[in-house]
């Protein structure tokens, strides 16, 4: 008798739940709403592991240093969940260094302050060292800087290969049988039929009775298809590799704090060497852009040659080891909220949209350090319409959502 196999394509039109982004924080909320054996469309306006968003780049910094208690308070929080992560596959997720906080101690800039970071370990009982600018040179590596600098050193941070949790992320949905993956798949219309949601893209229409969105920088395109957006600026990070003359050296995870010198930003943030990404080589980047974008139809692949220069030129004066000759340049871009003290904004629409308490959502910030976590926080609030994580600091209310205004 001939044998049949069977191939199942998942094609379905109707879902429990639809991820509008495909990056990843909608791959993390897809692995836990599917563990929670959720039916689960996740809609991807461009490719998986594209290049075009926050998740460019293929390493993050996992850091527990911030200014506020509420955030290390968090970033703890999310340590066994990227354990579990870890627990899906051999590859290492995490290149643990330590971080290194050093600088003015009276520059307050968007990363925070180092005496406020300091107060917050405290306050959760993170240990760290504190650290002189002597010791500071000494220790890591660093040369010529201001005898007024100091800084911390916390050995928990590490390099988070980004790469490989994306990958393990999409592994696991792919081969889950609750998840369907789709990739250029934009979303052009939501419309409300029944109290579900029908979502249509080019490559058809889909129903559910909840949606997450989260297509990172591109969050407004979205929203604006229900009729509200959040207000954001946008940076064009750049950022290049630097070649090691001296193979015996490593940086870990580091920012410095520093006044800015007219366009010059002055903020700076770096990286170890790590084996998935251009080995004998260290990463540096400007953390400030001279020009933000108003809409994220304005970013570029080139980086801005001033911003680089910037950078290479704090390199070579302050850096041991390195050729200060940028190499593999590369942009990253971001959404960054305008709303006072709220990095990240998680919530539900706004209440004057239908179905709203169905609608949730992330936009804006640097949160390559919470990606398991914020998977799960999203999950529960799309199953259970609340979470056991305290997100009282993200939340928008309807006070900071703008409604569209009719043409």
């Amino acid at each position: 008798m001939t044998k049949v196999k069977i191939i199942m394509v998942k094609s379905e039109k109707n879902y429990d739940v639809i991820v509008i982004g495909g990056g990843p924080m909608g791959l993390s909320t897809a692995y836990h709403l599917s563990k929670q054996n959720a039916k689960t469309l996740v809609l991807e306006q461009f490719t998986f592991f594209n290049q075009l968003g926050t998740s460019a780049g293929v390493s993050r910094q996992f850091r527990i240093p911030y200014p506020e208690e509420y955030m290390v308070k968090m970033v703890k929080e999310s340590i066994p969940f990227w354990d579990e992560l870890q627990g899906l596959t051999p590859v290492k997720l995490m290149d643990k260094v330590g971080t290194l906080w050093f600088g003015d101690p009276q520059v307050h800039s968007t990363e925070g302050n180092i005496k406020q970071a300091e107060k917050a370990l405290k306050a959760q009982n993170v240990p760290y060292t504190s650290l002189t600018a002597t010791e500071i040179e000494e220790k890591f590596h660093f040369k010529n800087l201001p005898p007024t600098y100091t800084g911390l050193f916390q050995p928990d941070g590490a390099s988070i290969d980004l790469k490989a949790t994306l990958q393990t992320l999409y592994n696991w949905n792919t081969e889950s049988p609750f998840v369907t993956l789709k990739e250029e798949a934009p979303v052009i219309r939501i419309e409300q039929l029944h109290n579900k949601f029908e979502v249509t893209t080019p490559q058809g229409t889909f129903v559910s009775e909840k949606i997450v969105i989260v297509p990172g920088p591109y969050a407004n395109s979205v929203f604006h298809l229900l009729n509200f957006h959040i207000e954001a600026t946008y940076w064009n990070m750049a950022s290049a590799f630097y070649k090691k003359t001296n193979p015996n050296i490593q940086y870990p995870t580091w920012f410095v704090f520093q006044n800015p010198k007219g366009e010059n930003g002055n903020q700076f943030y770096g990286f170890p060497e790590v084996v998935w990404n251009y080995p004998g080589y260290i990463r540096v980047a400007s953390d400030f852009v001279i020009s933000p974008l108003t809409s994220p139809s304005q970013r570029t692949l080139v980086p801005n040659p001033q911003e680089l220069a910037y950078t290479a030129a704090w390199v070579e004066n302050h850096m041991s080891g390195l050729d200060p000759v940028p190499h593999y340049t590369s942009t990253c871009l971001v959404a960054l909220s305008k709303i006072p003290n709220k990095e990240l904004l998680i919530d539900f629409a706004p209440s004057y949209i239908p179905n709203n308490k169905n609608i949730v959502i992330y936009a804006t910030g640097w949160a390559g350090k919470f990606v398991p976590l914020l998977g799960k926080i999203l999950s529960d609030l799309t199953l259970d319409g609340k979470t056991p994580f305290d997100i009282s600091h993200f939340a928008l209310g309807d006070t900071y959502f703008k409604p569209l205004k009719k043409s």
